[in-house]
């Protein structure tokens, strides 16, 4: 009776608190299963989520779950990797709504945040002004401010820079009461004055003072050796400590210090005033390539005695998975040869005169004590390909195929540079004993590499390896003095192994000041004091067999769909802004809501494929609601580091969902669109009047959902095929036997735009080509896009079946494509829709499919191509590329064609924003 009495009570509560805010609360089930993960190994559903506009909503919805009985698990971004952001409380994700820069003091260096501020866009605005916030997190295009004061990040130049606490000036907070508090820096006797308050502040600090006073010499003699810069294992009451009162001279008290890394269990952030460093005006990086893992670590120690900004470690794991990875595949020019690790080495100097000097002091150092085979030097702009391949890294490592995956355990071990090689030597035995490998990468100048032992957490064999493991890591750890987070936190996988790893004495510490600013345990519980087990709550049941459902789509290369959604873990690379530039995930970019981002959609998929009964995941109106805003830009397939194809999915689950539920009428005509052109192209002027008609535009909006606002293109006055015919009559066949080329024109090229490959035929034909036409009218993109993979899947079947023969009388044969989503449907989706005995005439086929542009770049580099390009004074292009071509095959050979055309190109950083396709005219 008592359960059913605090469930009223909490729906009670929250009905009260929907109406106090002026943010939202949602607490249905799609927002329950969108928030129910981050990116850890870990997944608990929330009772809901609400998003505050403000500091009152904070306090409304403090004060509100002190009086319903329910915690709180504070959130921005979600890309926590050690569960701190999975619980069973209402998620408060400030990351929405409270996201301004509230005030700049360029003069002083300090800028006051929002918690919802993303660090990218943060440092965009300070640019301009020679300034920037030190700590980079490889997250930095979608990981916000609160995010990383609550976790005390760091990032690649940590030893530059040093970790958040180092530069959080004050923070505006809430406390357990419901009260606002600001904390900055106090001398003794403002610290005196805020312990006598009486309220929960001075009552916290009170019992604060009393803990480190009382255990000064147990905190400095079991926290990490002073020498381990990063350090976010437990409270840091070390850093207390350190500081005056406790320490003669020291630095003044801190409590906005100390609150970071303490990860949402003691108050919730509505704003930070932070410290503000200059920018760096010339960098370069020395990427030294190593024939052993063990020779990479020695040299760390001698990198960083010159003076580095990072010193960031790549080995061979995550090399070698860079080569299956469409966009991180661009940024390997660099890698020479198959090392078994690099490591990228950073300087920041004020000249290029110093820059040369250190680059070639550090080489010359190196080659002394024989370390390293290369050493290129990498100078802006092509630096960045560098950065980004290493950012890319977790989420590579999660695109690997199968259950076996490299898991975040102990993943930001940190210990002091000096011992870095012995502690890597032992850490190695340990897992030896376990019999897994490891995955060694990131930080090595700050003593920290993300180690991510490779577990299938779906065994039951490998949870238990999973605890070993950890607790066997957390001794090491001690006995080295270091810390078992470095800076990814506690969270809900080493917030367990705290009491082995400080011992209960410290620990009753920890549990003292939690009581005392959080009495009633509404904020985050089970987060660094009194967690729950280790192996608790993993999003996988082990022993649960990986449910298989039955699909259109060839899903082997993934393992099945199911395994193809668990390859998002959660990293949220689709969360960024348009302002970071790039494709994915447009919708996400417009709405700034969870469910419009690859992640979102990827979690709400594989929850409900790995339910009860994974076949009605298709009836589900959620999973619908979700994919709705999807363009299908295939933006995903490629710039999510672990190559998640959500456009896939969406078409199978549409097949799926339009059999249980029935296909709308709007599928039927965008997806036929190839067999309705036919009927309209023998009529055009007739076909293209009917609709101008506001009786037929009318009948659109009502049948077929297409806005008024809208025009439906109009048909060509001429097909392709009839303007072809009178180009032939009138054009002698070329002498000789030039080389054959087929011209794939597809129907939107056929029926509305003609002219494109005309102009195509023309240049092939003027460069020495003869064309032929490929025998078939329609790639299936349409029927694809709109969800009708049946039909999709015969047109394919029969393209191929007709095609293998030419194929294979042809075999130097080329197929030229002029609309990438079409071209592109051939290299792309044909070959897993085929039935498998078409299957390897599907990919040889998909081999011979280019874009215009791949053709004409290709046949250049050969001296292929022989036309003499008009004569041109540089004129400037701006190039926004199709999205599909992005993603796929990029635009490279398109800038190079138009470079040896004569023009100047700027290609724009820009997305796909959907309208030229179905989802613009709905």
């Amino acid at each position: 009776m008592a359960v059913a009495v605090d469930v009223v009570r909490i729906e009670n509560a929250l009905g009260d608190l929907a109406q106090q805010i002026d943010g939202e609360l949602h607490h249905d089930l799609l927002s329950r299963m969108l928030y129910a993960q981050d990116a850890s190994v870990y997944q608990a559903e929330p009772l809901g989520v609400a998003f505050p506009k403000s500091r009152e909503d904070v306090q409304s919805i403090v004060r509100m779950a002190q009086l319903g009985g329910f915690s709180l698990v504070p959130r921005a971004a979600g890309t926590s990797l050690a569960g701190q952001c999975v619980g069973e409380g209402l998620v408060v994700d400030t990351g929405r709504h409270m996201n301004q820069v509230l005030e700049l003091n360029v003069e002083e260096r300090w800028v006051r945040v929002q918690p919802g501020v993303i660090l990218d866009d943060l440092n965009r605005l300070l640019a301009g002004h020679g300034l920037y916030f030190g700590p980079d997190t490889s997250t930095s295009n979608r990981c916000m401010i609160a995010g990383m004061i609550g976790n005390n990040s760091c990032g690649t130049h940590s030893i530059l820079y040093g970790n958040t606490m180092a530069h959080v000036l004050e923070l505006g907070v809430v406390l357990s009461d419901g009260s606002f508090a600001m904390l900055g820096d106090w001398d003794e006797q403002a610290f005196r004055e805020q312990r006598g308050r009486g309220d929960r502040l001075g009552q916290a600090l009170e019992v604060l003072d009393r803990v480190v006073h009382a255990n000064r010499e147990l905190i400095l003699e079991r926290y990490p050796r002073a020498d381990v810069l990063r350090r976010n294992t437990g409270y840091p009451l070390d850093d207390l400590a350190n500081r005056a009162p406790y320490t003669p001279g020291g630095q003044p008290f801190s409590l906005a210090r100390f609150l970071c890394g303490t990860e949402g269990t003691l108050a919730i952030m509505t704003e930070a005033k932070l410290n503000l460093v200059a920018k760096p005006t010339k960098k370069l990086a020395v990427c030294v390539h190593f024939n052993s893992l063990e020779d990479s670590l020695r040299a760390t120690v001698v990198a960083v005695r010159h003076n580095p900004a990072a010193v960031e470690l790549i080995d061979k794991r995550i090399l070698d998975q860079t080569r299956h990875n469409i966009e991180q595949e661009r940024n390997r020019g660099w890698v020479q040869g198959d090392p078994e690790a690099i490591l990228a080495v950073e300087f920041f100097r004020d000249s290029d005169e110093e820059l040369e000097q250190a680059a070639a002091k550090l080489i010359a150092a190196f080659e002394a004590e024989h370390f390293g085979y290369a050493y290129p030097i990498l100078r802006p702009p092509h630096d960045a390909a560098v950065w980004n391949l290493r950012k890319a890294g977790l989420g590579i490592l999660m695109g690997i195929e199968g259950d076996v995956k490299p898991v975040t355990v102990v993943e930001d071990t940190a210990v002091a540079v000096d011992v870095l090689p012995d502690y890597i030597r032992d850490f190695t035995e340990i897992m030896n004993a376990w019999g897994t490998a490891c995955v060694y990468y990131a930080h090595a100048s700050v003593g920290e590499l993300h180690l991510r032992p490779e577990l299938n957490l779906k065994d039951v064999e490998d949870v238990k390896r999973f605890k070993g493991i950890a607790e066997d890591v957390a001794d090491l750890v001690r006995r080295y003095r270091g810390a078992i987070s470095g800076e990814h936190g506690d969270g809900r996988v080493r917030s367990p192994l705290l009491e082995r790893f400080y011992g209960s004495d410290v620990m009753d510490l920890h549990r003292e000041v939690k009581a005392a600013f959080d009495p009633q345990n509404i904020f985050n519980p089970g987060i660094i004091v009194d967690p729950k087990p280790i192996d608790a709550d993993f999003r996988f049941e082990p022993g649960r067999p990986t449910p298989e459902v039955r699909t259109y789509f060839n899903w082997s290369r993934d393992m099945g769909l199911v395994r193809a959604t668990e390859k998002c873990n959660g990293a949220g690379a689709c969360r960024k802004r348009s302002e970071a530039g790039g494709t994915m995930c447009p919708s996400y970019m417009a709405t700034l809501d969870e469910k419009d981002s690859t992640r979102g959609r990827a979690n709400v998929f594989r929850t409900l494929l790995t339910g009860a009964d994974p076949q009605r995941a298709f009836e589900s109106e959620e999973l619908h609601a979700a994919l709705d805003l999807c363009i299908s830009c295939k933006g995903c397939k490629s710039e999510c580091p672990a190559n998640v194809d959500m456009a896939k999915m969406k078409a199978e689950f549409l097949q799926h969902h339009y059999e249980r539920v029935g296909t709308p009428w709007s599928a039927y005509l965008f997806g036929y669109y190839a067999a309705l052109s036919r009927l309209a192209g023998m009529i055009p002027w007739l076909a293209n009047a009917l609709m101008s008609f506001l009786l037929t535009r009318w009948m659109l909006r009502l049948v077929f959902n297409i806005s008024e606002h809208r025009k439906l293109p109009a048909y060509a006055g001429r097909t392709f095929t009839q303007l072809l015919r009178s180009h032939r009559e009138r054009t002698a066949e070329p002498g000789g036997s030039p080389e054959v080329v087929w011209l794939y024109v597809d129907p939107f090229t056929e029926y509305t735009e003609p002219e494109i490959a005309m102009s195509a035929l023309r240049v092939l034909e003027a460069a020495g080509y003869s064309v032929e036409i490929l025998p078939i009218a329609d790639d299936g993109r349409a029927l694809i896009s709109k969800g009708l993979v049946k039909r999709a899947k015969l047109l394919s079947n029969r393209n191929i079946a007709r095609l293998s023969g030419l194929i294979d009388a042809h075999p130097e044969r080329r197929v030229v494509g002029l609309e990438p989503s079409a071209l592109l449907t051939f290299r792309d989706e044909t070959p897993d829709l085929v039935d498998e005995h078409l299957r390897a005439a599907a990919l040889r086929f998909a081999e011979r499919c280019q874009l215009f542009e791949e053709f004409v770049d290709d046949a250049q580099s050969r001296d292929r191509f022989d036309v003499r390009w008009l004569s041109r004074d540089e004129p400037e292009l701006v190039l926004h590329g199709h999205c599909h071509q992005k993603a796929i095959v990029g635009l490279g050979a398109t800038e190079r064609v138009l470079k040896r055309a004569g023009y100047k190109t700027k290609t724009l950083p820009t997305g796909c924003c959907g309208m030229a396709g179905s989802f613009g005219y709905e």
